[in-house]
């Protein structure tokens, strides 16, 4: 979050790009995976910029010179170290107005993680009992034991959220709004989970007798199988959603738009038997989604919603999303076969609707159309009328022309890279989530041609 995040939104905004559409920010486990995170709230330490701690006096810059690898963790810690003893009176009470703000979460969070290094990262439920079960004399206990830990846990929270702030006021003003990405579920091995095991369906030892996933799909012939708990929706609705309710005030202050990953779980979802080792074996369950997306709808009017409706889609789903006006996805790495029905094919868009070339679960443009047969490339230009454009200006183009009222491109297709820089492939667990790329790669030429086409088609 630091002048390189700044730059691209100056990018952005020379580009006359309005939307920045990032992963869930939280903190992976070691698949670094963005939808398996260890809290539906906390920012991921990672993306922390230490030279903005530099610049707060909290850091020196020949502390920047010591190497620990991708762990920005020490450093933080002793940035802490400098602004319990140092810093302003106004940054101390911001600290504590945060700290108080954030308690609904926060509280919970810096104890479960202090605890989960404290024990080698082990999952939750591996823990001594009465730590597992939150035993309150032991919670106590070890509250006070771990006193100094645990703050400066909150302070990193504390300066991932402020960086966000800033960055987020900084793109707001140069008319880029942020669009940010919500799992629908949370991992297991999870602050949530521990903390609000009543949410979960969960057995009197806490573990899992049902996860969620997909069946079999267009990404996996065996389905996915992601092992997330499902929700005790009965729960939750004699708390009138009240967790859901501060999930989303947390993303309702981190973004502008929101988009409601695997919205179709909120219709119903894919029940899992936990001991099957694929998502082949399962059944749909149904969700109160129309009572949830209701009260999110009447406690964050302003938060605009959008719904990840991909996959197997059925017509109570689409009925779901249109009761709230919620604009869907469409996706053109999956139109062009022999139907001309095909909802994804740009005639049978609609306006409340996003377009994009492809996702971070898809190939990139030039990977996706290298690896067509040549009937589909075929079939690709034909319904581009032949273009003379290449691959990926011309699908750009299209998505760029639709009539969505938002349209999406990855980075990688602005490139023009191949499939060895994709992002994610579904159903795998080992190389992903790891691209990034250089300014050198955003030559004049990519961002001009970018930019043409913004402006062509009104985008801007």
């Amino acid at each position: 979050m630091g002048v390189e995040a700044y730059n691209f939104i100056r990018f952005l905004h020379d580009s006359g790009i309005t939307i920045w559409q990032t992963l869930p920010l939280g903190i992976p486990h070691g698949d670094c995976s963005p939808y398996q995170c260890m809290s539906a709230h906390a920012g991921n330490p990672a993306l922390i910029s230490l030279d903005w701690l530099v610049e707060k006096g909290w850091l020196k810059t020949e502390d920047l010179d010591v190497d620990y690898g991708a762990d920005k963790s020490p450093l933080i810690r002793k940035a802490f170290n400098v602004f319990s003893q140092d810093a302003t009176r106004v940054d101390q009470q911001a600290f504590k107005n945060f700290c108080k703000e954030k308690a609904f979460w926060l509280d919970e969070f810096v104890l479960f993680y202090a605890l989960r290094n404290e024990f080698a990262h082990d999952c939750w439920n591996l823990w001594p009992a009465k730590l597992k079960n939150k035993e309150a004399k032991t919670v106590k206990r070890t509250r006070q034991r771990l006193a100094g830990r645990l703050e400066a846990i909150k302070f990193e929270q504390f300066v991932f959220f402020q960086q966000w702030s800033q960055l987020k006021q900084f793109a707001n003003e140069q008319g880029v709004l942020l669009f940010g990405d919500i799992p629908i579920f949370v991992s297991f091995d999870s602050a949530d989970v521990w903390a609000n095991r009543d949410v979960f369906k969960l057995d009197e030892d806490g573990n899992m007798e049902v996860v969620a996933g997909v069946p079999p799909d267009y990404f996996s012939e065996t389905g996915q199988r992601w092992g997330n708990p499902h929700y005790d929706w009965e729960y939750l609705k004699k708390t009138k959603f009240k967790w859901w309710l501060d999930r989303i005030k947390t993303q309702d202050e981190m973004f502008d738009i929101v988009r409601i990953d695997h919205f179709r779980g909120l219709e119903s979802a894919w029940e899992i038997p936990a001991d099957e080792e694929t998502a082949m074996n399962g059944k749909w369950v149904l969700a109160p989604g129309q009572a949830l997306l209701a009260t999110i709808q009447k406690n964050y009017p302003a938060l605009a919603l959008v719904a990840e409706d991909l996959g197997i889609i059925t017509d109570d789903v689409t009925a779901l999303r249109d009761e709230f006006a919620l604009p869907g996805m469409k996706i053109l790495h999956f139109a062009f076969g022999d139907d001309a029905g095909n909802p994804y094919l740009p005639h049978n868009c609609s306006e409340n609707s996003v377009m994009y070339t492809g996702t971070h679960d898809n190939d990139t443009t030039l990977g996706w159309f290298h690896g067509l047969n040549d009937h589909d490339k075929f079939r690709v230009y034909e319904y581009l009328g032949f273009s003379q454009t290449e691959m990926p200006y011309t699908l750009i183009g299209t998505c760029f022309a639709s009539v969505a009222n938002l349209s999406i491109v990855p980075m990688q297709d602005v490139l023009c890279l191949g499939g060895d820089c994709r992002m994610n492939t579904p159903g795998t667990t080992e190389g992903n989530w790891n691209w990034r790329f250089d300014w050198a790669q955003l030559t004049d030429e990519y961002a001009g041609r970018l930019k043409h086409l913004v402006y062509m088609f009104g985008r801007n």
